[in-house]
């Protein structure tokens, strides 16, 4: 996995709110982040779309059934 230097044009307004709410250490980390998350996003995003597109799709068992007396309140 390599780095790259790049310069970035970000508002300080935005950078330091961005900071505080990912509790990154740096400028850096805060960045990369933000990145991420944006990838995780899009992934998500592609895969929801699939959703209910297999028309052959089957309905899978589930592996385990469901006990109402499994969690009883005292």
């Amino acid at each position: 996995m390599g780095c790259m230097k790049k310069t970035l044009n970000i508002e300080d307004k935005l950078l330091k709110e961005a900071k505080l709410a990912s509790g990154a250490a740096s400028d850096t980390e805060t960045v990369r982040l933000g990145l991420e998350a944006l990838v995780r996003r899009a992934a998500y995003d592609r895969l929801r779309t699939l959703r209910g597109s297999e028309p052959l799709a089957v309905t899978v068992p589930r592996r385990r059934e469901k006990t109402a007396n499994k969690h009883k309140v005292a």
